[in-house]
């Protein structure tokens, strides 16, 4: 089984699904497990709003299916006139393109990220009331500006956000946005203009909660990388599932983009981490595992200053004629009004 309580308050419904009180241990989470059979676990911890999901063995026949269907959907889902890329130029490809980023963790702020690195005006919105970590937004804030704003308290702030936007990327549960009446084909209703990209843990528009650590688990990747050759279930040495899904949900955003500046209308742009773990799981690899070498002596790295903090991180693992060779800096979260 694996679980994920990285955030307080998911730590706090897994504690719930168990029955345990608020600051139990390690240790009495691991005896309140050992008396369930993983269905009851499941069910009690995804009742409550936690994250638990059983560790499996690949399934081939699964990974055909889901490999069937596209790795990033893009799909017209609305009408309106031609929109062209506003300042398009060789170096910053999407200048001027306005992008509401609400998403979190990894995958999606990635896709962000490498949006404006593309040159697009990126504006993340997170909940005041839950509070994102720092060392986790620098890294993957960069040349974003970032903003606290309660999108249900605040209906009429986010309208005109929206109204402006170009592109809104979600990264929340489907059934909570579709609650909030963004789920893609209310947004297109309302702003036939708008690209809205889509990223979630497990195909479909009922996706329940999940991060890369849990997908690797369900998917069968998790065995694949046993440490023992079987015996203990390992993971990635990346959160490769994430960062896979980010780079390719920019890009898909990026092509919807470009047919809406020649065919016009709303776009939708999907893709999930399980369908990334089928893609992974399809693709050729080693009998036996080698060795992992050390990291290179001289990692492509850039350093800011942020906060009166000193920050390092990876350059952009993306390039094209004329791009960039670095990120712009992060900011503080939260630090930046909610507004264009």
């Amino acid at each position: 089984m694996r679980t994920h309580g990285n955030y307080a308050h998911h730590a706090a419904a897994l504690l719930t699904g168990l029955g345990l009180p608020a600051g139990s241990t390690p240790d009495e989470v691991r005896a309140r497990l050992k008396i369930l059979t993983v269905s009851d676990a499941v069910s009690a911890i995804t009742a409550s709003g936690g994250l638990f999901v059983p560790v499996r063995q690949a399934d081939p026949s699964k990974d055909d299916e889901l490999r069937r269907h596209p790795i990033v959907d893009v799909e017209r889902i609305g009408d309106s006139a031609p929109r062209p890329l506003p300042h398009a130029n060789a170096s910053h490809p999407l200048d001027g393109v306005r992008v509401l980023d609400l998403t979190r963790v990894i995958a999606g702020p990635v896709a962000t990220r490498t949006l404006a690195f593309a040159g697009a005006d990126v504006l993340r919105i997170d909940p005041p009331q839950r509070p994102e970590f720092a060392w986790q937004h620098l890294d993957t804030g960069h040349g974003k500006r970032t903003a606290l704003l309660d999108i249900a308290a605040e209906a009429a702030q986010f309208k005109r956000l929206l109204d402006a936007a170009d592109v809104i990327v979600l990264g929340y549960r489907p059934d909570g946005m579709s609650r909030l009446g963004l789920s893609p084909r209310q947004l297109s209703e309302r702003h036939p203009h708008l690209v809205t990209a889509q990223l979630t843990a497990w195909p479909g528009r009922h996706s329940p909660r999940g991060f890369d650590s849990l997908v690797q688990a369900e998917s069968g990747i998790a065995w694949l990388e046993s440490p023992d050759g079987g015996e203990t279930p390992g993971a990635l040495p990346a959160q490769g599932l994430d960062h896979s899904a980010g780079y390719l949900l920019a890009a898909g955003i990026a092509d919807a983009l470009r047919r809406r500046g020649s065919e016009g209308g709303a776009w939708s742009v999907r893709t999930s981490l399980r369908r990334i773990a089928a893609e992974l799981l399809g693709m050729p690899r080693p009998s036996r595992h080698g060795e992992i070498g050390d990291p290179p002596s001289d990692p492509a790295t850039q350093t800011f200053e942020v906060g009166g903090q000193t920050i390092t991180t990876v350059v952009p693992a993306v390039s094209w004629p004329g791009s960039p060779s670095h990120f712009a800096p992060p900011r503080v979260w939260g630090c930046d009004p909610p507004s264009w």
